[in-house]
């Protein structure tokens, strides 16, 4: 070897040696970063869990090396999706049951649930996810089908957004429900003088309270088959929206085991017991688990018109819905969880029933504040209304999904007049300059794209209404992702750690094989993951 070759090789390891080392590298990708100018790069580093740099691919691959390098191949990559409403446990408990999401009739209930039971023969016969508004009649069944079918074993079947339910004789049997019992923020209903077996919002837990308990093997099972199904959507942070503290711990302890990696954002349950542990613990705060929130019910579904309305509801006329709870119980909750600076996460749909948690915010946030409490669905607005959400800094927490389910009935419950203030984000968004976005999954389906296309296009995923629904609450793009992704983040006060591609930030992020900002809206929904990235480690590959 000549003295200018050894010269080479040395200048050649030299500069090998001279380049910071990482985890993993991934080039020749379009990333967009989601940060404050929304800067689109070729390559990322990550080392330690952790964004390292982003940056050109020359840059990338001229100052890092790595244990692990992916050529993206041109394909797409953004920050990992983040749910900000959904319902994780309740999904995953789901998939045990009678799935009866989109069933088109009562009668393809009953032969589903005649299937069901032949796989499973014995016990409760539980079922969830049917929706009336999808019949050709849309209105409630009575349960003398499911009597016939069942006369000895109880079943109770939820409706899709879990605010009512059909139960046969057995099961109202079991709950000791009787023709003529009220209650506080439900309805039982009576027809002729028996029971339907329909029972709506705080009546389905006199019949739900009476199934058997849930037991660990079977909620770990439910959950690890939910989080699969979660990180092949790109979904890398959820937050279940009212889960009770035990819950809580059980997840803890399956993050630090390993058997769940999914990050969540865990709301508490509007109850005393959970209240009282945490307040004695205080906040939890992992990085996975984050656990500093509460979620409180205001009032019904629209779709069973339980949502507690200003007026009465267009096709039901004396009827205006109902709140869940005295007016007097969200003032001492809010004072509480003011006392306590925790975050106060309330489900709200109908006008009076957004407007009674908005006066009462107000009374305890006492205008512009970083307390970040939210308003989850946020669904109908008075046009009084929209500017209190801007004056105490109080957030929307959207579902974009809802007014694509909601828009083939919506005008019938509300009337036009009203439907204006409905499912209206644009103008939600303008009051903080920002708002969160989920999916309400399991109520919803559990895809970020759809998401995604019904806050853009309005339109649902048979492209209906062809010139788009209420189009001037659309959102842009660049915002619809700002709302899955850095506001949702911002939301859970995790806006520093995640929801966008920046150095020192979680290397949560996925890779597609369509540009979400340039792709036509026809070819959105059909949108793959073909990987899915939590910490820099590889949780999903298509």
């Amino acid at each position: 070897m000549t003295k200018y070759t050894s010269l080479i090789a040395l200048c050649f390891l030299l500069a090998c040696t001279s380049k910071k080392k990482a985890d993993l590298l991934v080039h020749n990708a379009t990333i967009y970063s989601v940060d404050s100018s929304f800067s689109i790069h070729e390559a990322l580093a990550v080392k330690d869990g952790k964004i390292l740099a982003v940056g050109t691919n020359k840059d990338i691959l001229e100052k890092y090396s790595a244990k692990e390098t992916v050529d993206a191949g041109g394909q797409y990559i953004y920050p990992g999706f983040i749910d900000a409403h959904c319902h994780f446990m309740g999904y995953g408990l789901g998939l045990q049951t009678a799935n009866l999401v989109g069933t088109e009739s009562w009668e393809a209930i009953i032969d589903s649930l005649k299937s069901f039971s032949l796989k499973h023969p014995e016990g409760w016969v539980i079922g969830n996810g049917w929706d009336q508004n999808d019949w050709p009649s849309k209105v409630y069944p009575t349960n003398e089908q499911l009597n016939a079918i069942f006369p000895e074993r109880p079943v109770i079947l939820s409706r899709i957004d879990g605010h009512a339910a059909i139960a046969n004789d057995k099961a109202l049997e079991l709950a000791g429900i009787k023709v003529g019992q009220t209650l506080v923020g439900g309805e039982i209903e009576v027809k002729n003088g028996r029971l339907t077996g329909i029972l709506i919002d705080n009546a389905v837990n006199l019949v739900y309270n009476k199934t058997p308990g849930i037991t660990i093997p079977l909620l770990t099972a439910a959950l690890v088959e939910a989080q699969a199904n979660c990180f092949a959507m790109g979904l890398t942070t959820l937050d279940d929206c009212g889960i009770n503290y035990n819950e809580v711990l059980l997840l803890d302890s399956l993050q630090k085991s390993g058997t769940i990696k999914m990050r969540i954002y865990a709301m508490l349950s509007d109850a005393k017991d959970n209240y009282t542990a945490i307040f004695a613990r205080g906040k939890i705060k992992t990085d996975r688990l984050n656990v500093r929130s509460f979620k409180v019910y205001a009032d019904g579904a629209l779709g069973s018109r339980g949502a507690c309305l200003l007026q009465p509801y267009s096709d039901q006329p004396g009827h205006r819905g109902f709140l869940l709870s005295n007016p007097e119980h969200y003032d001492s909750v809010a004072a509480l969880i003011a006392s306590k600076d925790f975050q106060m996460c309330t489900h709200a749909i109908g006008d009076s029933g957004n407007r009674i948690i908005l006066n009462t915010y107000a009374k305890y946030l006492k205008g512009k504040n970083n307390l970040r409490w939210r308003i989850e669905h946020a669904q109908v607005i008075n046009p009084e209304d929209f500017s209190k959400f801007g004056a105490n800094s109080i957030i929307p927490s959207v579902q974009p999904t809802h007014a694509t389910s909601d828009m083939y009935w919506a005008g019938e419950r509300l009337g036009k007049e009203r439907e204006k203030g409905a499912y209206a984000f644009k103008q939600l968004q303008g009051e903080n300059g920002w708002l969160a976005l989920g999916t309400d999954f399991p109520v919803e389906d559990i895809s970020p794209f759809k998401t995604f296309y019904a806050a853009v296009v309005r339109k649902d995923a048979k492209g209906y209404p062809e010139s788009g629904y209420q189009m001037e609450n659309a959102l842009t793009r660049e915002d619809a992702l700002r709302g899955m992704t850095i506001w949702a983040a911002k939301s859970n006060f995790e806006e520093s750690e995640k929801g966008s591609l920046e150095p020192g930030k979680m290397a949560d992020f996925i890779l597609l094989d369509k540009n979400l900002l340039k792709a036509p809206p026809s070819e959105l929904l059909s949108t793959r993951v073909i990987h899915t990235y939590l910490g820099g480690q590889r949780v999903f590959s298509r």
